[in-house]
């Protein structure tokens, strides 16, 4: 028996469609090692990543250090970065729980509040960064996602964007020391 070419037509957006679905952070809940955010992100941490352009050649690489702590419900994450090419920069997050599992975090060169979600294994967070571009600044969306893999290692992977075109990603190792 022949199938009728719409049928066929279906099944392909279906699998397409599939394909698009978008990951959600529910989808680690039941994942472990459990990520605490008080627990994890407290104490010396150090970090190791790459930066990448839009077709995805590495265009730098860093080390961080990382100074986090938490006093009375709020968090700090100070943290300094070098990059291959000698640049210094610091960032210092500050976080507040807001709910079960969920923060406000803000930091200095973040544009507005960020509402950054934990569960399963899973970080999700969302915001707009303000870094130096040419001779002023220049605002870039970040889609950050961190998955602990084990109680002293965190992968992170952040996608960058402006206007919803992809202009680069970057990928680090954050481990506690």
């Amino acid at each position: 028996m022949k199938a009728k070419p719409a049928a066929w037509v279906c099944v392909a957006f279906l699998v397409i469609l599939n394909g698009c679905a978008a990951v959600r952070i529910e989808d680690y809940a039941e994942n472990t090692p459990s990520l605490v955010a008080e627990t994890f992100f407290n104490g010396q941490l150090t970090a190791s990543g790459i930066v990448k352009d839009r077709s995805g050649r590495v265009i730098r690489y860093f080390n961080a250090t990382i100074d986090a702590s938490w006093e009375n419900g709020v968090g700090t994450l100070d943290e300094r970065f070098v990059f291959d090419d000698g640049e210094h920069q610091t960032r210092v997050w500050t976080l507040r729980r807001t709910g079960s599992g969920v923060y406000n975090a803000t930091a200095g060169d973040v544009i507005g509040d960020s509402t950054m979600m934990v569960l399963g294994n899973s970080l999700f967070m969302q915001y707009v960064l303000r870094i130096p571009y040419g001779e002023g600044t220049i605002d870039i969306d970040v889609d950050d996602r961190m998955y602990q893999v084990s109680d002293t290692v965190l992968l992170n992977e952040s996608v960058m964007s402006k206007w919803g075109v992809n202009v680069g990603q970057i990928t680090l190792v954050i481990q506690k020391t």
